[in-house]
């Protein structure tokens, strides 16, 4: 490739001088009539020493910048990880996601909640139930927390719920006479309901205390103490303006003694800043 680019000038020269050299006199003549230059019997140049002798190639630039980086970013973009982090069964603790979605596909259940991000996670430490509810909603699915893991979801609306501290509400049972004495007595007469205080029966057969110190009820069979009377109160109605002006008058008597206590207090501030 390289000889053919310099031969062509120098044929070009040898049709301009050789006619002139002829035709001057024999005794001036040339040996040789060609320009070119002949062979010489030797060791042949190879092919990387000429092309450093000879530097003679070409570039193809590009003629404009390529278009790649510009839909680079909007073609293929990351994935979101949506969908279950928890199977059904599945131990989980409070704040541990269980699904991602976009949109409410699952609605939050029994001990869950639902995220800004329509993340479901949990509230409570419990095992994972999908499930349907058709008393809260015919098509939607809902995603709980139960605490047992034999349990099953949704939880019967008359069915003892487990609270916190891993405790479970049952039955409340009666109690006899037999098996507690209460310390109170409770009497009806026109005045109303009189609650008073009696001796225990078989005080000094039982554990002896300091001076000052009893044994006594806890408040809530305190409170049942009108219960166990027979007393019931009357049901609220609405409509008794008599009762909601009472209860207005009460509640301004409240206010105004409030207001005048801060008064009181405002002026010793007051007297004791001199």
């Amino acid at each position: 490739m390289f000889q053919s680019r310099l031969l062509t000038p120098l044929r070009a020269m040898e049709r301009t001088f050789v006619p002139s050299i002829r035709s001057a006199p024999a005794g001036h003549r040339l040996p040789s009539t060609s320009l070119l230059p002949r062979p010489v019997s030797g060791p042949t140049l190879s092919s990387p020493t000429l092309s450093k002798l000879l530097p003679i190639s070409q570039a193809r630039h590009a003629s404009h910048a390529a278009q790649g980086a510009a839909n680079r970013h909007s073609r293929d973009p990351a994935g979101k990880r949506l969908g279950a982090k928890r199977t059904g069964g599945e131990y989980v603790v409070p704040g541990c996601i269980i699904y991602k979605q976009r949109g409410t596909k699952w609605f939050p259940g029994e001990n869950c909640a639902l995220g800004r991000d329509h993340t479901i996670y949990a509230t409570e430490a419990g095992y994972v139930r999908y499930y349907l509810d058709p008393e809260r909603h015919p098509d939607r699915k809902y995603i709980g927390v139960c605490f047992e893991k034999e349990g099953k979801l949704p939880t019967p609306s008359n069915a003892p719920s487990r609270r916190k501290l891993n405790r479970v509400a049952v039955a409340r049972v009666p109690e006899t006479p037999e098996q507690h004495q209460s310390d109170l007595m409770v009497a009806t007469g026109p005045e109303g309901t009189m609650v008073a205080g009696v001796e225990a029966v078989n005080a000094e057969s039982g554990p002896q205390l300091r001076p000052g110190y009893m044994y006594r009820e806890a408040n809530w069979q305190i409170g049942r103490a009108a219960e166990k009377a027979g007393i019931t109160a009357k049901p609220y109605d609405r409509r008794n303006r008599w009762m909601a002006w009472r209860k207005r008058q009460a509640k301004a008597e409240r206010a105004a003694q409030m207001k005048s206590l801060k008064g009181k207090k405002g002026s010793k501030k007051g007297k004791g800043g001199r």
